[in-house]
């Protein structure tokens, strides 16, 4: 099967555009864990059950988020 020049640069481009994804994606995932820590760091007793309620929920929320992109990124739509 032969292959063209712009066939091997096609798929490069992909792999590396899927990379650049997936990199935004773990960011996107760390930047909310990082949120979470920030909304409940020095809070203590009802304070901190008040906020970490919350900022869980946050969480839970912006992490299926990033986990529905991946799973249309890696189904190959784009979102």
């Amino acid at each position: 099967m032969a292959e063209g020049k712009f066939g091997k640069e096609l798929r490069v481009t992909t792999i590396a555009a899927d990379a650049d994804k997936l990199r935004e994606l773990d960011e996107d995932a760390r930047r909310a864990w990082e949120s979470y820590r920030e909304k409940t760091r020095d809070l203590a007793g009802d304070d901190y059950d008040e906020a970490e309620l919350d900022a869980w929920t946050d969480l839970q929320g912006e992490l299926r988020r990033v986990e529905r992109r991946r799973a249309l990124m890696n189904a190959g739509v784009d979102g």
